[in-house]
């Protein structure tokens, strides 16, 4: 078995067609959708991932507002921007490129945005109505994980899914987005004992890990949906080449399904950032 690769690339590329269908008609009410991102310090990562955002936005047609701050930067000055941004009517998103420096309480900075523009909806409040089945916002990554899983026409109602990473950012919104659709959902972390016992037994498996090809084909079961949500780069002594979380060559053996990286979840990512953004606008128009 060799599994089909799941081209986060086509699918993005498919959805922002459509989306910037929608974007033109919100932009010919006078209601053109709007995203401000906030990026604090010279994070090389960081830096790649906002311009991607607003290049992203740009061929789309949304209006973009960047706001770029020194690594030192005083909390009080990023907060201020962000208040400006809640009151901006041009804006219909705001995001805080994360990680911020050390000085930051990020819980803090991200409590400060306005719930109804908090895109990547990582708001108490968008979290908290996520965990009630009834979302505002999903959270860009499993959101995008989701429409990817779909589209692979792979059944999730009744299926044993399992988590390998518990963030807030991906493994937690992920689990309930699965519950939500009848999945049985095991979350595993860096205390889980006996990992491998847990992969093998998931007919969708998706790794948010951080650690570069940690899940090998001896790891997953045969004719398992395998997501590698990881991005990491490998040593200069192998290439320094950009990896996931999974070791695609022995995986995508045994796989049904499989992401690559990169080329997967990472555009689709942005695509939902692009999808929440404009449902605010949409919300707006009524």
């Amino acid at each position: 078995m060799t599994a089909k690769i799941l081209d986060g690339n086509a699918l993005a590329k498919m959805l922002r067609e459509q989306f910037a269908r929608r974007v033109s008609v919100l932009t010919a009410k006078g209601r053109q959708p709007g995203l401000a991102v906030v990026l604090v310090g010279d994070n090389p990562a960081s830096q790649v991932y906002v311009r991607n955002k607003v290049s992203a936005c740009e061929a789309t047609g949304i209006y973009s507002n960047m706001s770029v701050f020194s690594q030192d930067v005083d909390p009080k000055a990023v907060l201020e921007r962000i208040a400006e941004l809640n009151a901006d009517a041009r804006v219909h998103g705001i995001l805080v490129q994360l990680p911020l420096p050390a000085q930051f309480d990020e819980q803090m900075i991200l409590e400060a945005i306005d719930p109804e523009k908090d895109v990547d909806g990582f708001h108490a409040t968008n979290i908290g109505a996520l965990t009630q089945g009834n979302p505002r916002f999903i959270p860009c990554t499993p959101y995008g994980i989701m429409k990817m899983i779909e589209h692979a026409g792979v059944p999730i109602s009744g299926k044993h899914a399992v988590i390998v990473g518990r963030s807030n950012i991906v493994g937690k919104p992920m689990a309930l987005l699965l519950l939500s659709r009848n999945a049985t959902v095991t979350i595993c972390h860096s205390r889980t004992s006996d990992l491998s016992l847990h992969t093998r037994r998931a007919d969708i498996l998706i790794a948010a890990v951080g650690k570069p090809r940690f899940i090998n084909g001896e790891m997953i079961k045969p004719g398992a949906l395998v997501v590698d949500v990881g991005i990491n780069r490998l040593p200069d002594s192998e290439g320094g080449k950009l990896c996931g979380d999974v070791d695609f060559a022995s995986c995508k053996e045994v796989a049904s399904f499989i992401t690559p990286v990169p080329g997967g979840v990472g555009p689709m990512t942005i695509t939902m950032l692009l999808a929440n953004t404009i449902q605010v606008a949409d919300r707006a128009e009524g």
